[in-house]
């Protein structure tokens, strides 16, 4: 009978303790806030409006030059006779020495004044070493002289390169002397 007695309590205890556990509870009040003390304080000023934008003076370009030779040149005379001049390398290089760096800056300096030209930076090599390896370091050669050109503030879409590696020598002949005139960054003008 204690047995069935102690049960019960255990029972009776654990029934009590789950009405109260799920027993709705009410959620807590929020007193409100006392008014806030009255002060003589003058309400802040407002702060002033943002002045008004400033329009961005519209940058006009310069007009081509127009009343020379060079201007009124045809295309084709203009690539005959260019007065862009060509850049020659050592063998197996691509870096720009400082005679090159001298003849770009008065190509860059024409190319600045006649601002509507568009160019095309050809890479040649000599006929030493394979078409591969050619057609390669003549990609470097004109990617080289088209980005020192930039550096001067030529525009990059109006310069644009292409690797012609040993096929189209400029001096057929089979010596150093040949060979010199053949590696080179070769200007074309495309459009002007």
């Amino acid at each position: 009978m204690k047995a069935a007695r102690s049960t019960t309590m255990l029972i009776a205890v654990m029934a009590m303790m789950t009405v109260a556990a799920c027993a709705k509870k009410n959620p807590p009040v929020a007193r409100p806030a006392p008014p806030p003390a009255a002060t003589n304080t003058p309400a802040p000023p407002r702060p002033p409006a943002p002045p008004e934008p400033v329009r961005e003076p519209t940058m006009v370009p310069p007009e081509p030059v127009r009343d020379d030779a060079i201007s009124s040149a045809s295309l084709d005379d203009l690539n005959k006779n260019s007065p862009l001049k060509p850049v020659f390398y050592e063998l197996d290089i691509s870096d720009l020495s400082a005679a090159n760096q001298k003849t770009l800056d008065e190509n860059g300096a024409l190319l600045k004044r006649y601002s509507s030209w568009a160019v095309t930076v050809e890479g040649h090599c000599d006929e030493r070493g394979t078409a591969e390896y050619n057609l390669a370091l003549g990609e470097r050669r004109a990617i080289a002289v088209r980005a020192y050109l930039v550096s001067l503030g030529i525009s990059a879409d109006r310069l644009r390169t292409v690797s012609y590696g040993k096929e189209f020598p400029f001096d057929p002949g089979h010596d150093e002397a040949a060979f010199a005139k053949n590696r080179r960054a070769h200007f074309v003008i495309t459009a002007k």
